[in-house]
């Protein structure tokens, strides 16, 4: 492992090393030859704030078909420079309940993927999205600079994040010798709808990969994420009977009434177990006042802390929904799951979170690890047996707001994070064989 200094050793006590000469004495473990590589991904980071910029001004908001295209050519001029040729994979299309309970199909875009070295005896997974969360009529469109700061859509989620992820992979390409680490790139046009489409590359990637490094930001203040839940988004599709409320009032069976009846009772299961909450998020449905209402839709999200609370929570929808079409006159019909399971601090992810803090530890960084409620595609990658460190993107916040913003002195310094994790599986600073002990 590395050089047997304590990197725990509080500066100024006796013994104690300056934070560069630490850094230093822990990167040697790496070989000299990583030097000049991290001193050329430090000269890279106006290029990649540029590019960054460059991407956002492309809208590729998760359903903007054409804007996902534009991106996805981009893309593909990017990975090209990859020792590899990018493939193209056409997404199976999803679900959607519509306002009036009919389940239609959506379309989404392609993924691009690219293998590298898949005969190596360790392989890694590295996986980002190129969608956000801004239609093209949205406001937001387009990036700025205000200092340090980087605004504008996708230039932390996730954007930047690709950034990042290609330049780490190019330094570690020009390293010289031959690779025990091969990889496989997925970059995805469907996470911020809960990536329904991509989910089986999703597992089958996870599946064939010893680790996984997925480029979500980082927080604001540099912090990474080790654990998170669960997350299960839910559709009851209410049907009851139209009446004239004047003539025949009584006749009618609302299924507003009936929607409503089962969001308090989703809602009176917040706080019965730890972690676990249900959200309501809407009610479709009704319409003209005279008329009782026929059809409503209630859309909920769940989130869980771990594989038993989703169980429960599970068996807890099943039952409101039951109820829900027990009631004369009324039929209701579920629809959707956990897309994203819950991904818990076990062994294998302290592990990585280990090796992560020691490859900061490498470049001068004390990298700080808290749990979340957010998912991502680290989830799904846990889920098929990868442990993962998902939050390698540059630092930044207001995701999912026109506050979103990208710390522009972080893109180079993560970069150099995920080029010491990639050189670290390769030489053996970090033993992969431990994950499956």
């Amino acid at each position: 492992m590395a050089s047997g200094v304590d990197l725990r050793a509080p500066l100024g006590y006796p013994g104690a090393m300056s934070a560069e000469s630490l850094a230093a004495a822990s990167r040697s473990a790496w070989g000299a030859d990583v030097e000049p590589l991290l001193e050329r991904l430090d000269g890279e980071r106006e290029s990649l704030v540029a590019r960054t910029e460059n991407w956002s001004s492309i809208n590729s908001g998760s359903f903007e078909l054409s804007g996902l295209a534009a991106m996805r050519v981009t893309l593909l001029d990017t990975v090209a420079e990859l020792p590899a040729a990018p493939e193209v994979v056409d997404l199976t299309p999803s679900k959607r309940v519509r306002p009036d309970g009919e389940v239609v199909d959506v379309q989404h875009g392609a993924s691009i993927r690219v293998r590298v070295r898949p005969e190596a005896p360790i392989q890694v997974a590295l996986t980002g999205h190129y969608d956000t969360v801004f239609p093209a009529a949205h406001a937001f469109q387009a990036p700025w600079r205000e200092g340090d700061i980087l605004r504008g859509p996708g230039v932390a989620d996730m954007k930047g994040g690709i950034n990042v992820m290609l330049a780490a992979l190019k330094a570690f390409e020009a390293l010289p010798g031959g690779k025990r680490v091969g990889y496989e790139v997925l970059l995805s046009p469907d996470e911020e709808v809960g990536s329904m489409g991509s989910a089986p590359l999703l597992a089958e990637l996870g599946a064939r990969a010893h680790v996984g490094l997925t480029y979500e930001p980082a927080m604001a203040d540099g912090a990474l994420v080790d654990a998170r839940k669960g997350s299960a988004n839910f559709h009851l599709a209410v049907k009851g009977r139209a009446a004239h409320v004047g003539r025949a009032f009584n006749d009618g069976r609302s299924a507003v009434i009936a929607a409503a009846e089962a969001a308090l009772a989703l809602n009176a299961l917040n706080g019965q177990r730890d972690g676990v909450t249900f959200n309501v998020g809407a009610i479709d449905g009704g319409g003209a006042v005279n008329v009782v209402p026929e059809r409503a839709v209630l859309r909920f999200n769940v989130r869980v802390p771990d594989a038993e609370a989703a169980i429960w929570a599970e068996a807890e929808v099943q039952r409101v929904a039951r109820e829900a079409g027990g009631r004369d006159g009324i039929e209701a019909q579920l629809h959707g799951g956990f897309t994203r399971p819950p991904k818990p601090l076990n062994d294998q992810q302290r592990t990585m979170v280990s090796w992560t803090h020691q490859a900061g530890a490498a470049l001068g960084l004390d990298l700080q690890f808290r749990p979340s409620g957010g998912v991502c595609e680290g989830n799904n990658l846990a889920a098929a047996g990868c442990p993962n460190i998902d939050t390698l993107g540059p630092c930044g916040g207001g995701l999912h707001s026109d506050e979103e913003f990208a710390l522009i002195s972080s893109f180079s310094e993560r970069a150099k994070l995920s080029f010491l994790l990639l050189t670290g599986l390769d030489r053996g600073v970090f033993d992969v064989r431990s994950l499956r002990s």
